[in-house]
C-alpha cells in the first residue's frame, strides 16, 4: 500500500493550536430551587393566568370545578400539583386514576401540564410528573397515559423525552353537529 506523506504545510496546520474562545455558555440557566406541593385556592388565580398564557382563553369556570375536584381526592387516585419557585406559581399537572376504562386495567392519566414559558428550563415539568407517577405507584398503578393534540409539538417532545410512547389505544371521534 502507497502511503502518501502530509506536506509542511499539513504538519504545521495540523500542529497548530486553535484559537482561544470564550467559556461555553450552560444550556439551561442555574438551578432554581422549585417545590411541588398539592394546589391550594389562593393557587387558581395563579393557575388560571398560566394557563390563559399558555392557550389564549381564559377559562376561570373550568379551572375552579377542576379545583373543586381535586382539592381533596388525592386519596382517590386525583392530583393537582403545583410547581413553585419561592411564591411564585411556575407549572401545575393534574392526573388520576381511571379503572378500567376502555379495556384497560387502572392506570394513571394526566389531564393537564404546563409551565410558565420563562421557566421551562428549570426541570419544573419533569418534577412535576415525577410527583404525578409517584402518587400513581402509591395507588400501585403500573402505567401512565395522557392524549394531546397532533400539532402540539411541544408538549410531545416533553412526553417523548420523559419516556412515554405511543399507546396501543386509538383515540376517535365524529362530529355531532
Amino acid at each position: 500500500m502507497n502511503k502518501m506523506k502530509p506536506t509542511s504545510a499539513a504538519v504545521k496546520r495540523a500542529k497548530k493550536a486553535p484559537p482561544p474562545s470564550e467559556p461555553a455558555q450552560p444550556l439551561a440557566p442555574p438551578p432554581t430551587a422549585l417545590s411541588i406541593r398539592a394546589v391550594r385556592s389562593d393557587d387558581m388565580k395563579s393557575v388560571i393566568e398560566l394557563d390563559a398564557l399558555v392557550t389564549g382563553i381564559k377559562k376561570r369556570d373550568y379551572w375552579n370545578s377542576l379545583y373543586l375536584r381535586h382539592e381533596k381526592a388525592a386519596a382517590n387516585g386525583q392530583h393537582f400539583l403545583v410547581a413553585t419557585a419561592g411564591t411564585k406559581v411556575v407549572g401545575f399537572v393534574i392526573g388520576e386514576v381511571r379503572d378500567w376504562e376502555f379495556g384497560s386495567p387502572p392506570c394513571g392519566w394526566v389531564l393537564a401540564i404546563d409551565v410558565r414559558p420563562e421557566a421551562r428550563l428549570l426541570g419544573a415539568a419533569t418534577q412535576l410528573l415525577q410527583a404525578l407517577c409517584a402518587g400513581f405507584r402509591r395507588a400501585r398503578v403500573s402505567k401512565v397515559r395522557t392524549l394531546l393534540a397532533r400539532e402540539n409539538t411541544l408538549i410531545l417532545s416533553f412526553f417523548r423525552s420523559q419516556g412515554m410512547m405511543i399507546s396501543p389505544f386509538i383515540p376517535l371521534e365524529m362530529d355531532l353537529a
